[in-house]
C-alpha cells in the first residue's frame, strides 16, 4: 500500500511558474513508477506526465514538453511537477499516482494503470 500526498498548488499569475511535490510512504519508492495527472472543471483527468522508477526515462503530454519537468528523489520519496509559463488554461486539480512498474525503466501514461493516487493539489492560474 502506497499513500501519495500532493503540495505546492496555489494561485498564480499566467507566465508564473510552480513546482508540485508528491510524497509517498513506504520502503520500496524507487519500485513505482510515478505520473502526474490533472483534471480541469467539467472535464476528465487527463496525463500530463510520468517517469519511472529509476527516474532515467520521463515522458510527457504533447501539450506539456518543454513546460514542465517531472523528476524524483528516491531518497526522500518524493516526486516533484516543475511547470513553467504557466497558462489560466493550466487551472486544474494535480494529482499525482504511483503504479509498482515491472522494471526500473517502465513508465506509465494511461490512468487506468495506475494503482495508487494522491488527493490532488489545486492549480489556479490568473490572466
Amino acid at each position: 500500500q502506497v499513500q501519495l500526498v500532493e503540495s505546492g498548488g496555489g494561485l498564480v499569475q499566467a507566465g508564473d511558474s510552480l513546482r508540485l511535490s508528491c510524497a509517498a510512504s513506504g520502503r520500496t519508492f524507487s519500485t513505482y513508477a510515478m505520473g502526474w495527472f490533472r483534471e480541469a472543471p467539467g472535464k476528465e483527468r487527463e496525463f500530463v506526465a510520468a517517469i519511472s522508477g529509476s527516474g532515467a526515462i520521463t515522458t510527457y503530454a504533447d501539450s506539456e514538453k518543454g513546460r514542465c519537468t517531472i523528476s524524483r528523489d528516491n531518497a526522500k520519496n518524493t516526486v516533484y511537477l516543475r511547470m513553467n509559463s504557466l497558462k489560466p488554461e493550466d487551472t486544474a486539480v494535480y494529482y499525482c499516482a504511483a503504479k509498482q512498474a515491472i522494471s526500473d525503466y517502465s513508465y506509465y501514461t494511461a490512468k487506468r494503470q495506475y494503482d495508487y493516487w494522491g488527493q490532488g493539489t489545486q492549480v489556479t492560474v490568473s490572466s
